[in-house]
């Protein structure tokens, strides 16, 4: 089986009914943890011994709390929301053994994803499948990847599932991972 030039990924390609949008629970504690961060920071000059051991574990706590308040603030406070229900997205890979890979190019390509119970998932594998799912199983998005020396590169184009299909996605991606 010949891999095809496919130029969109999941990860990077677009769909009309999903959109970015930033999580308000997120963004209030990217700014909490930075506040708190930069409060006790200041703390420490306002002690008597600068150079105690609470002192100096009171700077790196308050430094690590305003880096990881501000990573979370500009690269964890988006996240992926379908649309029509309001639903919000979650993406990962999973892994399959190279056998798998025309009996699930071929599921794709057909959209006949509910029936097979034979594949089952690993921890790694020459074929990646990226998933997007919404948690109300009603927006599915898959793309089949092979490895091939050095990196994956797609087999499939982004198949988009919507209702019912979406929750047959799901219900496979289940049987896959426990079967």
């Amino acid at each position: 089986m010949a891999t095809q030039t496919i130029d969109a990924t999941l990860f990077a390609s677009t769909h009309p009914d999903i959109t970015k949008r930033t999580s308000v629970s997120g963004l209030i504690l990217s700014v909490i943890m930075l506040l708190v961060g930069v409060l006790v920071f200041a703390s420490v000059f306002e002690m008597n011994d600068k150079s105690s051991s609470i002192s100096m574990m009171l700077m790196v706590v308050g430094t690590a709390l305003v880096l990881f308040g501000i990573f979370r603030l500009f690269w964890r406070s988006k996240e992926i929301v379908y649309l029509p229900t309001g639903s919000i997205t979650k993406e990962h890979s999973i892994f399959f053994d190279l056998k798998y890979l025309g009996r699930l190019t071929d599921m794709l390509e057909h959209k006949q994803l509910s029936g097979e119970t034979e594949i089952k998932s690993d921890t790694s594998g020459n074929v990646r499948m990226d998933v997007m799912v919404s948690q109300d199983n009603k927006f599915a998005a898959i793309q089949l990847f092979q490895f091939v020396p050095y990196t994956y590169t797609p087999v499939t184009s982004v198949c988009y599932f919507t209702g019912n299909e979406a929750a047959a996605i799901t219900a496979f991606l289940l049987k896959c991972k426990t079967a």
